[in-house]
């Protein structure tokens, strides 16, 4: 959830800092205090459009900053690590700084990212949905998307299912297609694939090779010092008055003490195990020197050869291994092209197979889109008549797509409403905007955001245009979200209002000739105080206020029933 937010010299916000809880939180005030500024704030923390005209009169920028509240399945989790970023103990944190000369400067746990990830972040926590905005469900291309989405493992598991089949069917139609490409460019390739395979045939290359002679070439550098190394150790051990000599010297004194005392006897052996032993390296060193020869032809063929290989590297592979393995790669798509008319046929059959193993794959697939389709309607339909449209008619629509097959099966969707009888239903795009829209999109909502995971849903005056008992059950519906998703409201209804479990009052009042924005959270004989302001329009009377009182209590019974009916409406 969204859990802090600051914002510092934004349009006419000075400085304001908010803490949000779990649940619905309603945001309320006079038009022109400020409150959907609040709303632009966060729609630019999570990667929206920002300009030098948000930063506030003779500040130097504007910042924003948001404490989200993450668990580890969240699916921004998966997206930032993508990104190598990690949530620090389920926090995250979002901050973008909008400069007086346009320049944005984006921040998630301290690290700079890009605007567009900031975006591609952002819009996994958030969700905003305002009276004229649109928003990914006026958009035709996610009505696939949200389908799926809504008909949960069935479709998830045949869709896996289905890629990866698509997967291995496009890589052959690719393979065909470059097969197939006219003989000019085909024999020109055959060329130089064959110039390839014989430049790197030709030099004879061995796994491990050029490991062996770079120790080889480091030996020949180091020649001199390895030589003159082993010769003084040599001759430290061997001659007359060296180590050797008196090593001797002091074996044959413990031979001749063990003969007196045969206490001496181990130390004798031991010392006569060690004496063979430096008498054997000395050998060794002595063979090693007089094998040991500085070779200008061997060091020449071993730099030649080493440059040889170099060479190939940076045509062909980093490592010896690499360039084996593309020479073998090589071979085979030269016997491919030599043997053209082949090789197309067994991929035109290969081809033929996939695509009609995909096709009942994509058929299993339309199938169980069109019962989790038939499920959607059916609660959509329930939805909004629970927001008195009853004579509403809302269809999934699947468009012919023929032989086309895409990565997401032969599937287009479009969502279909009919808001007046006789009239047959139009695309959801079309829908005139209004209080009509505003409850088409609260019950899509209402069915979607179960399965979206979003932190938090934000409804900018999505009540606009309507009152009474659209009203309370527009209301009803937004609570009925908070129950699973965190909520944030902007609203003119007291009946919203009184179902919130926070309240906080948005005004703007003039300080040495400048305006400024200010925020109160309310306590429980404020929000009364506001919301029978909200129901008189004026001055509150007592009747207002007990009637605001009534609506709260009325509220809480609402709220008590949605809670209780929570598990049969998950199910």
């Amino acid at each position: 959830m969204l859990s802090e937010l600051s914002i510092k010299n934004f349009a006419i916000i000075d400085s304001i800092s908010l803490s949000f809880d779990d649940g619905f939180t309603v945001l309320t005030g006079e038009t022109g205090a400020g409150k959907s500024i609040i709303i632009d704030a966060i729609q630019l923390l999570i990667g929206g459009r920002g300009s030098a005209e948000y930063v506030r009169h003779d500040a130097e920028k504007a910042e924003i900053e948001g404490l989200f509240l993450l668990d580890e399945n969240h699916a921004a989790v998966e997206k930032l690590k993508e990104f190598g970023i990690e949530p620090d103990e389920g926090t995250l944190i979002l901050k973008r700084d909008i400069y007086s000369n346009g320049k944005s400067v984006c921040r998630i746990n301290s690290q700079l990212v890009t605007l567009s990830v900031l975006r591609e972040i952002g819009t996994k926590l958030v969700d905003i949905h305002g009276q004229h905005e649109t928003q990914e469900l006026m958009n035709e291309r996610n009505h696939l998307f949200l389908l799926d989405e809504f008909a949960g493992d069935p479709v998830k598991e045949a869709l896996a299912d289905y890629r990866a089949l698509y997967r291995r069917y496009a890589d052959l139609k690719k393979e065909w297609k470059n097969l197939s490409e006219n003989e000019q460019q085909l024999a020109q390739r055959l060329d130089l694939l064959k110039f390839q395979w014989k430049e790197i045939a030709d030099a004879r290359l061995e796994p491990g090779e050029d490991e062996a002679l770079e120790a080889e070439r480091k030996k020949f550098i180091h020649f001199e010092r390895l030589y003159q190394s082993l010769s003084a150790a040599y001759d430290a051990l061997s001659g007359e008055g060296k180590a050797m000599d008196w090593l001797g010297i002091a074996l044959s004194q413990l031979e001749n003490a063990a003969e007196i005392d045969p206490s001496w006897q181990r130390y004798q052996e031991n010392f006569s195990s060690s004496y063979y032993a430096l008498e054997d390296i000395m050998h060794q060193l002595h063979d090693r020197l007089d094998e040991m020869e500085y070779d200008p032809e061997r060091i020449h063929y071993v730099e030649s050869r080493l440059d040889e290989i170099h060479r190939l590297k940076r045509k062909y592979g980093k490592t010896v291994a690499e360039i084996l393995d593309y020479h073998g790669k090589i071979a085979k798509e030269i016997e491919k092209i030599e043997n053209k008319e082949s090789t197309l046929s067994e991929l035109e059959n290969k081809i033929r197979a996939a695509e009609a193993e995909l096709r009942d794959k994509a058929n299993r697939l339309t199938g169980r889109r069109k019962q989790a389709a038939e499920v959607l309607t059916s609660a959509i339909q329930k939805e909004l008549k629970a927001l008195y449209m009853d004579k509403t008619v809302f269809k999934t629509v699947f468009h012919e797509a023929g032989d086309h097959l895409t990565e997401n099966g032969a599937d287009r969707v479009e969502f279909f409403i009919s808001t007046n009888p006789g009239e047959p239903p139009k695309p959801l795009a079309k829908i005139a905007s209004g209080g009509e829209l505003s409850r088409i999109m609260l019950a899509l909502k209402t069915i979607f955001s179960k399965h979206q995971g979003r932190t938090s849903i934000i409804f900018d005056e999505v009540d606009t245009g309507v009152s009474g008992r659209v009203a309370q059950a527009i209301g009803e519906k937004i609570y009925q979200i908070s129950v699973s998703s965190q909520v944030l409201s902007i609203t003119h209804l007291p009946q919203v209002a009184a179902l919130a479990d926070q309240h906080y009052h948005i005004s703007k009042t003039v300080v040495q000739n400048r305006t400024i924005t200010s925020v109160k959270k309310l306590d429980e004989k404020e929000r009364v105080e506001e919301i029978a302001r909200m129901l008189s329009g004026a001055e509150m009377t007592s009747a207002t206020e007990q009637h605001a009182k009534e609506m709260i209590d009325l509220a809480k019974k609402v709220k008590t029933k949605a809670a209780k009916a929570l598990p049969a409406a998950g199910k």
